[in-house]
């Protein structure tokens, strides 16, 4: 039997809604393919962009390095040209060459000499000459003993009060050998007792100058000597601690007048005395107002400036210049604090620290003048003051030695005339 022609058109009717919705669900899968296509031709082209950023950042690191590189081998041929300058300078006729570690076959040896130096340099000990000039009564001794933790100077404060003040400024030197860790040290400590004690301190620096001159004297005598000694004994003044009053206005003119004296043949280190007696605010516009009078009059306190040698030692010596003077303590008395042994003073608002920065500068004052810069202040010493005083003296005697030559030369012309005449 044949459809009827309804049953003909429902059968039509479903076909095409079966291809409409395959084409739909065609469509549909399309369109996610072509999503899953686009996120991941995005995906490449995010990681090709990083690759290229990446590679981008390599190349400018690569090219800092390079830059870097050739800015260090011009610095390093640079040092080796004005090294082979230097080499050269004292010999115009000679050739010399600078030859690297990386340039030697194998092992010399050559840095043992600092092995040397030492093991030499230790056997014969050291010296150190060290001044203390102030007022009675300010703890310069007191000072000493802390800064070396023993009995190295002599206590001037006596319970005898009729003790007489000295009439005039005498100078009073102390040795010791102080031995740590088997290194020897020949300390000498020259207190001057009586300095700033009179009614009239005029000329009282007098006797201080003409002391640091004969130690200078002494020793280029012991220089110009024809058999001098193979290790002459060094009695010059390495460093001068100066003490001033913890009055918190400024310095006095016997202050300005002994610095300026003074700062010109040996190195100066000024130090606020008894510091606890000033609050921290005044302790600060304290020291500014030293300073400031101490650029006001031109006085030269170590470390100089125009010493410095390198980039390092002008940071450190502007982190010490930017601390003077030192506001110090000094005792030689021991407390317990959190059940540790300090040296400090005891008062009835605490314990002040004599070596905690918090509470005073002495451990800046220590590590300048044993830690750090002992030797720069005997090379200072040697290469600076006394120097000058050397030039000075040899100036003076080559001038007395010509004027004594054309004083006798007539008398020399006449005797000679009269030999001559009396082999006639």
């Amino acid at each position: 039997m044949s459809d009827t022609p309804n049953e003909h058109l429902a059968g039509i009717l479903s076909d095409f809604e079966g291809t409409a919705a395959g084409l739909e669900t065609d469509s549909f899968t399309s369109m996610e393919d072509r999503e899953e296509e686009d996120a991941g031709i995005m995906t490449e082209n995010i990681k090709e962009e990083s690759k290229a950023d990446q590679s981008l950042q390599e190349d400018r690191l690569e090219a800092h390095a390079k830059t870097e590189e050739n800015e260090s081998k011009e610095e390093a041929e640079q040092v080796e040209a004005d090294l082979k300058v230097q080499l050269c300078e004292p010999f115009p006729g000679l050739q010399t060459g600078l030859i690297r570690s990386a340039d030697l076959f194998g092992y010399v040896g050559i840095e043992s000499v600092l092995d040397q130096m030492r093991r030499k340099t230790v056997k014969a000990g050291f010296e150190f000459n060290i001044m203390v000039v102030g007022q009675s009564g300010l703890g310069k001794s007191t000072l000493v003993n802390t800064l070396f933790k023993s009995k190295v100077s002599r206590k001037s404060s006596t319970p005898n009060y009729e003790e007489k003040i000295s009439k005039t400024v005498r100078l009073h030197a102390v040795s010791h050998v102080i031995e740590e860790k088997g290194v020897k040290m020949k300390l000498t400590v020259i207190d001057t007792p009586g300095f700033g004690d009179q009614i009239n301190n005029q000329n009282c620096w007098e006797p201080i100058v003409k002391y640091v001159n004969e130690q200078y004297e002494k020793y280029l005598r012991e220089e110009l000597n024809v058999n001098r000694k193979r290790r002459i004994p060094d009695s010059r003044v390495h460093c001068c601690i100066y003490f001033l009053p913890a009055s918190g206005h400024s310095l006095r003119p016997i202050d300005v007048e002994f610095m300026k004296r003074l700062g010109k043949i040996v190195n100066i280190v000024p130090v606020i005395a008894k510091a606890d007696t000033l609050t921290v605010e005044e302790r600060q516009e304290f020291k500014e107002r030293i300073r400031q009078d101490l650029e006001a009059n031109g006085i030269h306190v170590y470390p100089q400036r125009e010493l410095d040698e390198d980039p390092e030692d002008r940071i450190l010596n502007d982190r010490i210049r930017a601390s003077i003077p030192f506001a110090v303590v000094g005792t030689d008395k021991e407390h317990q604090v959190n059940g540790h042994k300090v040296l400090g003073r005891k008062t009835k608002w605490g314990i002040i620290e004599v070596e905690n920065v918090a509470h005073c500068e002495f451990a800046n004052l220590r590590d300048l003048l044993i830690r750090s810069h002992l030797q720069d202040l005997k090379d200072v010493a040697h290469n600076v003051h006394y120097e000058t005083y050397r030039v000075r003296r040899l100036n003076e005697s080559n001038m007395n030695l010509s004027e004594l030559v054309l004083s006798s030369w007539p008398l020399q012309n006449k005797m000679d005339k009269c030999e001559t005449e009396s082999h006639l």
